[in-house]
């Protein structure tokens, strides 16, 4: 009876043990440690030829790979390419070159950006991780490189400007909001402002006749928001043993 009465005891304690050092890997559904993906959207241009979020909206598209390094933290690499559009004809600004003769500009936007994505609450359908949810708001910062072509200006601009193609170093800070639509596939909403080291993406530089000084004083930048849809590669782990 007393060897009975301990090994009881040493299995309930042998179960415990169990559950307590393994409550995240006994869910019925693996981890997975990447997404892959596009999403479309929408860039704003901002900088010295405009001072409005929602003027001259232009389209942008691209593709992205993220690492999940837990439920509530990933890196995220992406590649966009997009349009930026804007004019010194509606701007309350007063410039001295171009008050009399308004301009405005087009150029193409390419950008690669990688940046790390905190999850207010971890992310996923509750299955594969305790405590998980499938919605959650998100913060975003990172770094990268903006590509424009030479800008197409119109209007009569001055004979000093002479537009050229940039490469200027950016830092995106924003937010949104993740969705698990499914399983394995993912719906990001976000909104992102990119803050450059150029005061050239509009073809004109230093418009105001005061020379650029530091990183990011007096230079421009873009917003985005974008809708993305990724998918859930490369499983983890299915069971407490391959976390081990």
């Amino acid at each position: 009876m007393l060897v009975s009465g301990w090994m009881s005891r040493l299995m309930l304690s042998l179960f415990i043990c169990q559950w307590s050092f393994c409550p995240v890997g006994a869910q019925d559904e693996p981890e997975y440690r990447m997404e892959i993906g596009g999403g479309v959207g929408l860039a704003a241009y901002q900088g010295d030829f405009n001072g409005s979020l929602l003027r001259n909206l232009q389209p942008m598209a691209g593709i992205e790979a993220k690492y999940r390094m837990n439920p509530r933290m990933s890196w995220a690499a992406l590649l966009n390419i997009g349009k930026l559009k804007g004019s010194s004809e509606n701007v309350k600004t007063w410039y001295p070159e171009l008050r009399e003769n308004p301009i405005g500009f087009s150029t193409m936007l390419t950008e690669l950006s990688l940046r790390y994505e905190y999850n207010f609450w971890p992310f996923g359908t509750g299955r594969e991780y305790l405590g998980a949810r499938p919605l959650t708001p998100f913060i975003a910062m990172g770094a990268g490189l903006a590509f424009t072509g030479k800008p197409s200006l119109s209007g009569t601009p001055p004979s000093d400007i002479e537009p050229e193609s940039v490469v200027a170093f950016q830092v995106p800070i924003g937010l949104g909001v993740k969705y698990k639509l499914r399983d394995r596939l993912n719906l990001t909403a976000e909104w992102i402002m990119h803050f450059t080291g150029s005061d050239k993406l509009d073809g004109v530089k230093d418009p105001y006749g005061i020379e650029s000084s530091g990183l990011f004083k007096n230079t421009d930048c873009y917003s985005t928001l974008q809708l993305s849809l990724t998918y859930d590669i490369w499983a983890r782990c299915k069971t407490c043993h391959n976390d081990l």
